[in-house]
């Protein structure tokens, strides 16, 4: 458990319906869990609540209605398309991606339009990124799930500390259960 002082934040995204053991376990104990998108399945929300104390989450292009089996598909359609989190140190903004287009322009268009931010967190690439080189900082945790995860299932721990932030990343190796899919 982190002391009084220092706050984690777990960081995933697309899990498109099922989220990596390995993935959950490094999340557990966070004080707050920030899903960027692309859940797939409520069954997801409720193992993110269990690992932390608060869950944030935002809705991806592939979290309509109808994309999954859980009873309470219905929490999906309401998830915002973006959140704002004052933490000690800054805010941290929340998108899923798909909406700042073109990719290649992503990262820029992503400060430009969030300037006050401390760090912004999207999913949609289904790529671990940490870019730090300039403010806002980019992060994008990669795909937490068994869809397209490109090297491995991923999730980014953010440790605050008073007003210094620290990015942890957290990469596991393809497993037999996260062969990548299509999605």
């Amino acid at each position: 458990m982190p002391d009084s002082e220092q706050i984690t934040v777990g960081l995933v995204s697309d899990t498109h319906g099922s989220i990596d053991p390995r993935v959950l376990d490094a999340l557990y104990g966070c004080n707050h869990i920030v899903h960027a998108g692309d859940v797939g399945d409520d069954c997801v929300l409720r193992q993110l609540s269990e690992a932390g104390q608060t869950l944030h989450t935002v809705r991806g292009n592939n979290d309509p209605p109808g994309n999954g089996s859980g009873a309470d598909m219905d929490i999906l359609r309401h998830l915002p398309l973006e959140l704002c989190l004052a933490l000690p140190g800054g805010e941290l903004v929340v998108v899923h991606g798909d909406r700042v287009n073109p990719a290649a322009r992503r990262h820029r268009r992503l400060r430009t339009h969030y300037p006050v931010a401390r760090a912004v967190v999207y999913g949609h690439s289904h790529r671990l990124v940490v870019n730090q080189t300039a403010d806002p900082w980019i992060l994008n945790p990669g795909a937490a799930g068994r869809a397209r995860t490109y090297g491995g299932p991923s999730c980014l721990r953010l440790v605050i500390d008073g007003p210094r932030w620290e990015v942890k990343i957290l990469r596991f190796p393809l497993s037999k259960k996260t062969r990548p899919m299509h999605a």
